[in-house]
Formats: C-alpha cells, structure tokens, sequence
C-alpha cells in the first residue's frame, strides 16, 4: 500500500485488508513523506497486527515510485497493490488466489468493481468488459492497449515473479496501461464476477486534480511538473519495448505490431500534441522576454 497524506480514508481501506478471509498475507505500507496524520495511523495499525511493515520514505518519491518502491519490498510469490482509498470485499484475496491457484496459465486475477463516494455510499457496480482470458496473445494485447477502460486490474493478484520480468509502472500518464499490456503479453488475465473490489470516487483522486495527460505526470514525478513530459510518444515507446521482450513467437510478435498500427491510427494526434506542447514550452522563454514578463513561480508540489 503506497500512501501519501491519506488519513481520511486510510484507516478504512486497512481495516478492509485486515479483515481478508485469506489471512496469509503481509501488508506493506510505504509512506511517501506524509505531511498529515498518515505516519500516526500506520504505526499505531503495525503495533496491532503483525502482518503490517511500515515503511516511511525520507523524500517524496512521486507516485509511482512510491508505487515501485512497495514492490521492491515484497517478498511472497502473490502480490497485489492496495490503494489507501479504496476498499475490498473480505473474499477479494480468498477468490483471487484460488483462481491463480487452480490455474498456472493466468497470471493475474482481479474482480468486477464497486464504485462507492467519498461518504462510502454506492455508485455503481462495473465490469472492465475486457477479454483478456483468451489463449489468443494478440487478442489480449489489443483489449489491454485501448484507452476507454478503468485500470482497477492493477490492483489485482499477480504473478510476483511475472511482474519482476517487466517495467513496473513508470512516470507518465498512462503507464499502468502499459503494465496491464505487458502483463497481458505474459499470460491470460481473469476478471471474476463478483464486486469484491471497492472504488472509491472522490475530489482529491488524481484523475480530478490533473485533467490533462500532459500535466497529469506531475503526479507520477514531481520533478516533471509544468515540464514537457510527451506522455503519448513514451506510452508507444514503452508498448513497444514490451512487445520486444515478450516471451511470445514471431508470428504472434508481428500479430502484435499489427496492433501497434492500429494504436497508431488512432493515437496520431496525441504523439503531434506531444510535439506542440514541447514547442511551446521551449518557446516560453522567448516569449516571456519579448513580452517583458516576469519569470513565473515553481509550480506547487502536487499531492500523491
């Protein structure tokens, strides 16, 4: 569990874990240089269950190296990442392993979601509508490359060893759709059907804060904040680098590119808005003299 500054729904989102039916499990908590009450409530949980190993970071890493940095600390065959806001069923880990149990050819397993509000109270319940338990390799990679569908496999069960062969998540937007990509190149991925795992919507989500894809990687680095960070051309690059090393044939290698083209098709105007936005922040200084401006302020530190 990655957490930075979560102490509203931090102590909720632990009990959820806490009260699993599949009890053998230990319970990572990294926290990213919190500034609330966030260290406070994860000491207090540690003392009370030894399942729980906090760490706190001595900087704040981004999100996704925070989110990399829970991986590195992990040590069983399974393992899932937990958000501090959400919250799960108590037989999301029960059905997740059974079915990773039962089957060696599926490398990661999720289910059907609930979306809850900031209050707890119910939104909906969805599925991803992907079929990525298909044996067709190609299949499932151009189900895992489209854009229109929520990324809760993620927090799913994987194969640790599997995602140990891959990238992990990187700092762009849109990275964890190369992750799932590069998972899908790897095995069959299982959407169970019942709502176990619970969403929970709220102001302060990423998503809300960080409207654009181009300013959204502050959220992944801080570093990257008001910075040109060409979030469509590295997602095509980081596709691409994971079709190169998937442990698939030739034929399916190339049934893959096939649907890099297509990715290309529709994502065209993306990798020019890359461009453009590059252009016009290495104009920026150009501008600024020739209009007199004063120099602008650094951008605040984004929230993670």
């Amino acid at each position: 569990m990655p957490v930075y500054n979560g102490e509203r729904f931090l102590g909720r989102a632990i009990d959820t874990l806490l009260a699993q039916t599949y009890r053998d499990f230990e319970l990572i908590i990294v926290d990213n240089a919190s500034s609330d009450g966030t260290e406070d409530i994860c000491r207090a949980y540690a003392q009370r269950d030894r399942r729980i190993h906090y760490w706190r970071n001595g900087r704040n890493l981004g999100a996704m190296g925070n989110f990399r940095r829970v991986f590195e600390l992990a040590r069983g065959e399974l393992f899932k990442w937990a958000a501090h806001d959400d919250e799960h069923e108590p037989a999301f880990l029960e059905k997740c392993v059974t079915a990773l149990d039962g089957d060696p050819g599926l490398v990661l397993a999720y289910t059907q979601t609930r979306d809850i509000d900031a209050d707890g109270a119910t939104l909906g319940i969805r599925s991803t509508g992907l079929d990525t338990n298909s044996e067709d390799v190609a299949h499932r990679f151009r189900a895992l490359v489209r854009r229109d569908y929520p990324c809760v496999l993620a927090f799913g069960v994987s194969r640790a060893n599997m995602l140990r062969r891959t990238r992990l998540l990187q700092d762009y937007a849109d990275c964890d759709r190369v992750l799932l990509a590069e998972i899908g190149l790897a095995g069959r991925i299982i959407e169970l059907p019942d709502p176990l795992f619970v969403r929970r919507e709220h102001k302060s989500r990423s998503v809300w804060q960080f409207r654009s894809r181009q300013t959204r990687s502050a959220w992944f680095d801080p570093s990257h904040a008001g910075k040109p960070s060409f979030p469509y051309t590295r997602q095509l690059l980081g596709y691409m680098s994971a079709l190169g090393r998937a442990p698939i044939s030739t034929v399916d290698r190339m049934r893959c590119g096939g649907v890099m083209a297509e990715w290309l098709g529709h994502n065209g105007n993306g990798l020019v808005e890359d461009m453009v936005y590059a252009t016009r922040y290495a104009l920026r200084p150009l501008k600024r003299r020739m209009l007199h401006e004063p120099r602008p302020a650094r951008p605040a530190r984004p929230a993670h």
